[in-house]
């Protein structure tokens, strides 16, 4: 599998000498993520456990904030994009390692707390879902910044069916999402949503073909990464935090930072651009 993939990256490299392509798994990184670092501010992050439709276990949900991690300190990744396969963005958490534990290990060992760290990424992170989201993997989806469907995506919390609730934020950002009504049906009931109703009940912002989902998040990441970093990761924040607060504490956080942008050099460097009717050259500072 290891020789596979690397082949498969040498390939990528041949055609595509814009783009980096690391399996990193040659160095003993991932065991269960794919990479690829493009020139144009972009890394891309895919889901590697294709025998388990993406199951979200321990180590691969450990080896991904890690490498949020190190795209979030790199320099030269302004905007990240999260994917999985066609067949699935991830078929839900791995009830393998779930169904044996109880009440005090979970306590304990505060269980599924560290997919928190994927939310706290400042980088925008967006995912390019195609083919299963449920549990966790909606829940996963829900924790990026955007999410763009391939027309055969489907997302749902069906773990009433298992004798449990949402653990990973279901109950809390998919309410925020598309409504307490809906979302209430969905977790009490285990229904799914089709791509195209996820998009009208504005859980992603638009459905593409499959087979171009992840190009189409890729196109979004690079426009994101030709603004101002710190600008991007402001807005990114002040949207975050209307999900948190309540609208005055929003406002004024917004303001604060709004202000705070007066500090840069971009931010001049765009006014002076639009009154000159130029394209602006940020240098994110």
């Amino acid at each position: 599998m290891v020789l596979e993939s690397a082949a498969r990256g040498a390939a990528v490299a041949t055609m595509t000498p814009l783009r980096r392509f690391a399996t990193e798994s040659e160095q003993g990184i991932w065991e269960h993520l794919r990479t690829e670092k493009q020139t144009n501010g972009v890394q891309i992050i895919r889901l590697h456990r294709p025998k388990a439709l993406n199951a979200l276990n321990t180590p691969l949900m450990s080896e991904l904030v890690s490498a949020l991690r190190k795209a979030d300190g790199d320099s030269e990744v302004k905007a990240i994009v999260l994917t999985g396969s066609e067949r699935a963005f991830a078929a839900g958490a791995d009830i393998k390692e779930m169904k044996d534990k109880n009440y005090a290990e979970v306590y304990k060992e505060s269980f599924l707390t560290a997919w928190d760290a994927v939310s706290t990424i400042r980088k925008p992170i967006v995912a390019g879902v195609n083919g299963f989201a449920l549990g966790g993997g909606c829940e996963l989806a829900m924790m990026c910044d955007i999410i763009i469907a391939g027309e055969n995506a489907v997302f749902g919390q069906p773990e009433i069916q298992l004798g449990t609730i949402p653990g990973a934020g279901g109950t809390q950002r998919l309410t925020r999402a598309i409504g307490k009504s809906l979302a209430m049906e969905m977790i009490l009931t285990g229904s799914r949503l089709d791509a195209h109703l996820a998009e009208k009940r504005g859980l992603v912002s638009r459905v593409v073909p499959t087979e171009q989902t992840v190009e189409e998040c890729v196109k979004v990441a690079e426009k994101i990464a030709t603004f101002s970093h710190p600008v991007i990761i402001a807005a990114k924040e002040c949207v975050n935090k209307s999900q948190q607060v309540g609208l005055q504490t929003g406002l004024e956080h917004e303001k604060a930072l709004f202000w705070g942008t007066f500090a840069l050099e971009d931010r001049a460097e765009g006014m002076t651009a639009f009154s000159e009717k130029r394209k602006p050259v940020f240098k994110d500072i």
